[in-house]
Order: C-alpha cells, then structure tokens, then sequence
C-alpha cells in the first residue's frame, strides 16, 4: 500500500470530486449538479459530520472543484502553497477520532463545519501525506489525447498511465491498435 487507508480514501473521493468537472470528462458533462448526485456522492465516500442539504451547499463543493483541481496542475513544491491556503482556510485543527468501523485516524476540521470546507480540509490534510512521503509523481492528469480526467497512481510500480472515468486505457490502446493495423504493410 503506497497510502495509509484514510488517506487513499480521502484521495480516491478527491479524483472522483475533481473529475466530476465538465472539462475533466470525455463526455463534457458537469455530473455534481443536483442534490441528488451530492447525497449520493458524500454516502459513497462517508463524509461524516453535518449536512445542509440545500442549494448553498452543492454550491459550495461545486466551488472548490476548480480550487481542488489546482493540486494536479503543480509539482511538489509549488503544492505546499495550496495546500497550506486550504488548511488555513478550513480553519484545520487535527485530531485523532475514532468512529464506524474506522480505527484511529485524523479530522482536521469540526463535525459541525460546512461539508465543503470539510472537503477542502480532508482534501489538504491526504496531499499532507503526499507531499511528506515524497509520492506527488502520482498525482497526474490521464495521458488519453482527448482526457484531463485526474488520478492517483496507487500501482505498485507507478506506472498507471490513464484516469478511471472514461475507459481512456482502453481507448488508447484500440486507437494504437488501429494505428499499427493501418500503417502495417498488406
């Protein structure tokens, strides 16, 4: 395991969350844009603590896609930055808790604190972990021609190349095959 369990969770959500950006996916579509697909992202990926349930809300973690995304864009150093900005922002106190079926493992921000900026939060504190152990190479943006879908390289040997939303591997490889078909001598 590259990650340890909380962190890899956190970041899972957080490549979900920034590929639900319309220029993230294949298909160009925003897919966060109901109060339905919100509830059914946040159960999918426990987000504990307090819940709005209104238009404000999916506003809010609408609005830290973009600011999220950023972290994809950077190398190493110049994450720090941002990084540092999200927990100062979500106003980040860690903790140890315990609760559900996880053992010990970090909250940086209150049960009661906006879901987003509890997002935000989770979100800085997992690329804490990134940066500490020196793993930032796997944060990329899918090498498909036609994907800037995001992705963590959780491979043992860190070789993934292609994100997880579109069949891009896939694809890529069809189109290559094609290619190679085509340019073959008959």
């Amino acid at each position: 395991m590259v990650f340890i369990r909380d962190t890899e969770l956190v970041l899972r959500a957080t490549v979900e969350l920034v590929n639900t950006l319309p220029h993230t996916e294949v298909s160009g579509v925003d897919t966060l844009t109901t109060m339905a697909e919100l509830d059914d992202f946040a159960e999918r990926h426990t987000y504990t603590g307090s819940r709005a349930r209104d238009g404000r809300e999916l506003a809010a973690v609408r609005g830290i896609r973009s600011r999220i995304q950023q972290l994809w864009n950077v190398d190493r150093d110049d994450a720090v930055p941002l990084v540092n900005a999200m927990l100062r922002d979500g106003r980040a106190l860690p903790q140890l808790v315990r609760h559900d079926e996880f053992d010990w493992h970090i909250h940086a921000s209150e049960a009661s604190d906006h879901l987003a900026q509890r997002m935000l939060v989770e979100t800085a504190m997992a690329f804490v972990d990134v940066i500490r152990a020196d793993e930032y190479a796997r944060i990329r943006v899918c090498d498909a021609d036609d994907c800037d879908g995001v992705y963590v390289d959780f491979s043992k040997n860190g070789s993934k190349r292609y994100c997880d939303s579109g069949n891009c591997g896939n694809r890529m490889n069809v189109n290559a095959y094609r290619k190679r078909k085509a340019e073959a001598p008959a």
